[in-house]
């Protein structure tokens, strides 16, 4: 099994990266990391973390999983990232799990993914109302399951973020 995370070039929260790819890693699955370019991310507290490889160079046929990361980048970079948007939409229509923690559920939004879904995500204006026009429901909870999707509010929401995901994944 393995799955494929996504941070922003810069501005990525370390902590929800942190502790879920090491869930997931625990629990012997493989991952890879994905940005909008190839080589050392920045964390939003100065951590980095290598990608290798660009989300343009992804395909959901490799992966039984698609895990976005949030932070501030995740605005300024993958929002509006039409690779991204196209690769999300893929793996949610292959009924793949789709999970974004912070503000990375606006990116399932914008994929079409999270219509008619329970989904929550990190409270802003600009975030709900992303939410509110991809068709999601929003709730105001830590961790949403809806079928294949997970979305996560906040970097504190990580370890039950991952371990939703491990249950979505039969692990």
């Amino acid at each position: 099994m393995k799955v494929l995370f996504v941070i922003a070039p810069d501005r990525y929260r370390e902590e929800e990266f942190k502790v879920t790819s090491g869930i997931i890693s625990e629990a012997g699955i493989e991952y890879d990391v994905a940005s909008t370019k190839e080589g050392t991310c920045i964390g939003m507290t100065g951590g980095e973390q290598e990608a290798n490889l660009k989300i343009s160079d992804a395909s959901e046929k490799d992966y039984d999983a698609l895990i976005l990361i949030g932070g501030l980048g995740t605005r300024d970079f993958l929002w509006a990232d039409d690779d991204l948007c196209k690769l999300t939409k893929e793996f949610g229509e292959a009924g793949k799990v789709v999970a974004g923690i912070c503000l990375a559920p606006v990116i399932m939004a914008r994929a079409g993914v999270l219509k008619d879904r329970q989904a929550t995500v990190f409270e802003f204006p600009a975030s709900l109302k992303l939410l509110e026009d991809g068709g999601a429901n929003y709730v105001n909870i830590p961790v949403v399951s809806d079928m294949n999707i997970i979305t996560a509010n906040q970097p504190v929401a990580s370890e039950k973020f991952a371990e939703a995901i491990l249950e979505k994944l039969g692990c």
